[in-house]
């Protein structure tokens, strides 16, 4: 049997989603679909149920995803032991981080452990803290770094450092000439914020709750990275949130200016990674130099 089709399988039967289990995949759904399908063949039997756009698993199906879940474990265990055996450090490190993360913290993280390390390969995948931390849930990376909550017992999180979030603006806003902004005081101007799914967004719409603001904010655009938004804002289509340490070049340029809220809007980075899956000392590593990376940084 092909573990191709059995690792599809179990990540459809995790998200009860084709469509979910193709971005976790990094696969076309057609792909995710003849997989299954495969597997299916092979046992001459279906593991899904598909009725009116849900996808339930089977009597057949849920007895197939326990024992996969089992071997897949056994997998893991497998190749760490081989690998502390013959004393392999090479190889690659898949690893994923939010994009206020990738952009501002992780290029001189990741550079000084490549010097430290130069035998191991990172690959690093980018997408908001949803994305990242569902490809952690499947397996799809090994660790992750994100900022948000986590609500996945499942998932060990071990809180790396602080980072305050500001409000950006045109350095001739009207607002520019205070010390520190309340969210009364931001009520009146449109706001540009993130997609469905950001730790960033999150976070600021948890504090607007706690503010007296449950509604939010009112919203002229959404978009999916912090360069566009701060693009937004230099152009005067509205202010925004986000972390203070991803606009030291525009501050530095006098294309930004940045003001602290009042009371201060504070949220975490994490370290995301499986509960009770075996890592290799190569990731265990990496996870220790970026612990007193944060420590430093922090």
């Amino acid at each position: 049997m092909a573990d191709r089709r059995l690792k599809v399988f179990y990540t459809v039967a995790r998200l009860l989603s084709f469509t979910k289990a193709a971005e976790a995949l990094h696969m076309t759904q057609p792909a995710v679909t003849f997989q299954v399908r495969q597997l299916e063949e092979y046992f001459d039997t279906r593991l899904f149920d598909r009725t009116h756009n849900r996808v339930t698993l089977t009597d057949v199906g849920r007895v197939v995803y326990e024992v996969a879940e089992r071997i897949f474990e056994h997998y893991d265990e497998m190749e760490r032991r081989v690998r502390e055996m013959t004393g392999e450090r090479g190889g690659s490190l898949n690893i994923g981080a939010s994009m206020t993360i990738a952009e501002n913290m992780l290029p001189a993280l990741l550079g000084q452990f490549r010097k430290k390390h130069p035998e191991l390969n990172v690959r690093l995948k980018v997408g908001n803290t949803e994305a990242v931390v569902s490809m952690v849930e499947h397996n799809v990376i090994d660790l992750a770094i994100v900022e948000g909550s986590i609500t996945n017992k499942n998932l060990l999180v071990e809180v790396c450092r602080s980072d305050e979030l500001v409000v950006i603006m045109p350095p001739d806003h009207p607002l520019a000439k205070h010390k520190s902004l309340s969210v009364d005081q931001l009520m009146p101007y449109q706001f540009i914020c993130r997609e469905e799914g950001s730790g960033t967004r999150e976070a600021i719409l948890n504090y607007l709750a706690e503010q007296g603001y449950p509604d939010g904010w009112s919203v002229c655009m959404e978009l999916g990275s912090p360069e566009a938004i701060k693009g937004a804002v230099e152009a005067g289509m509205g202010l925004s949130v986000m972390s203070k340490t991803g606009i030291s070049k525009e501050l530095k340029l006098d294309m930004l200016t940045c003001l602290p809220l009042d009371p201060p809007l504070l949220r975490d980075f994490s370290f995301v990674r499986q509960r009770h899956k075996f890592r290799l000392p190569a990731m265990e590593e990496l996870l220790e130099f970026s612990r007193q990376f944060c420590q430093k940084a922090g």
